[in-house]
């Protein structure tokens, strides 16, 4: 990964004698003396790739020379007995390319340093927030903290500007994404090669995690094994129901290795026959997923293939008896932003996709009072002129689910 010439794209965006600040993060307390297991902040990991609690990275653009700190946690030897190695300055180097590295008990009175003795005009602080009433992140803290004590800074927010530089993947973001889609693939296969009827749904997710460990890699989110009357539930992570014979499962998983995942969903039968009704709908969602790839390509918003797929759906739904407004059966969208995050930042409606931006093409058809859930979900690279499947792997045709099922 060059975390350097995403830190330079960073610079770009700062005038003279600006300071940009980017915190990985606290753990966040669970209960007694365990913690939730920590990830550093998404940006702070894109800008640097390290993945520890508690770093800061500074960047102050001057006129002759754009100068970067990173700050990382302090050495505690105690804590190393318990909890495994800390990051030591010098792997903090090799590893992000920051020539200058030092510990975060010397990054406020450096940066008081900075503010008293040198000509910083303007903060930038990644000030993101997803939703009014959620848990402040660290750049929010600093925020109070500066606006509180050095109430003439100004303070600008970077949250957008790296957003936008984290749509467009580079080569090595793209190759790990389709690593993590070939172990997805592998997993699905695992674990459908032993599903039957009876089944609960959490020993299907049970063999799905077993080949996710086998690869040393993870959960890119929660999987979703969704059996029966669960498949309309879009986010249904419980996993307890026992399957039946006839049932459809709708799988929504991926691997993540290296912090970059796949997003993939699947809809198979649970005993290896799709019923001439499931089938039926089926092919319906596959054939409007098909239209969506061929569709996507520089210049179409995520707006314009959501509307191909409600269109698609007004024209076909009333033939197979689903007489009620599309909305009914379809409640979601086809497409987000995938990256280092599931539902990757950078989205804005009504921007144009551009070359190397990475999107989900996951259309969904939920008949609740047939207790049919069918989601099929693919990741598209965005191309010159069109689009590449990063999972072309994964079976997706009523005959090839079949075939494999049965063989």
């Amino acid at each position: 990964m060059n975390f350097k010439k995403r830190r330079q794209k960073v610079f770009e965006t700062l005038n003279n004698n600006e300071m940009a600040l980017f915190f990985a993060g606290k753990p966040v307390r669970k209960s007694a003396d365990a913690d939730y297991p920590f990830e550093a902040n998404r940006n702070y990991y894109y800008l640097t790739g390290i993945n520890e609690p508690e770093g800061v990275l500074m960047l102050i653009k001057r006129e002759n020379k754009n100068q970067e700190t990173l700050y990382i946690r302090d050495i505690n030897p105690d804590m190393e007995k318990w909890i495994g190695r800390f990051v030591q300055l010098k792997d903090a180097r090799e590893i992000s390319q920051v020539d200058m590295v030092n510990f975060v008990s010397n990054f406020k009175t450096q940066f008081q340093t900075y503010l008293s003795r040198s000509k910083i005009e303007a903060l930038y602080l990644d000030l993101d927030r997803q939703q009014m009433d959620t848990r402040p992140f660290e750049s929010e803290l600093f925020f109070e903290e500066i606006n509180k004590n050095y109430p003439a800074l100004p303070i600008k927010n970077s949250y957008f500007e790296v957003a936008r530089l984290r749509t467009i993947k580079d080569e090595d973001e793209i190759k790990l994404i389709k690593e993590a889609a070939e172990i997805t693939n592998q997993a699905i296969e695992y674990a459908i090669s032993n599903m039957e009827p009876g089944d609960y749904e959490y020993e299907i997710q049970a063999d799905f995690l077993y080949v996710l460990n086998k690869n040393n890699a993870s959960e890119m989110f929660d999987t979703i094994m969704a059996s029966g009357k669960n498949g309309p539930i879009l986010h249904y992570v419980e996993n307890n129901a026992q399957t039946h014979d006839n049932d459809l499962i709708l799988f929504d998983l991926g691997a993540k290795k290296n912090h970059y995942g796949a997003d993939i969903s699947r809809t198979y039968p649970v005993n290896g026959k799709f019923t001439e009704r499931q089938k039926e709908l089926y092919n319906i969602v596959l054939k409007v997923q098909e239209k969506v790839t061929q569709a996507a390509k520089p210049g179409v918003t995520l707006q314009d293939l959501n509307q191909i797929v409600i269109d698609y759906y007004k024209e076909e739904l009333p033939k197979v008896g689903l007489t009620q407004p599309v909305a009914t059966y379809y409640y979601h969208s086809v497409s987000h932003f995938l990256g280092l995050d599931t539902h990757d930042i950078g989205q804005i409606i009504g921007e144009p996709l551009q070359e190397n931006q990475v999107i989900s093409n996951e259309p969904g058809l939920y008949v609740q009072d047939e207790n049919i859930g069918i989601r099929i979900e693919t990741d598209l690279l965005i191309t010159k002129d069109g689009c590449i499947d990063l999972a072309p792997q994964i079976k997706k045709s009523v005959d090839d689910i079949e075939a494999f099922m049965n063989r």
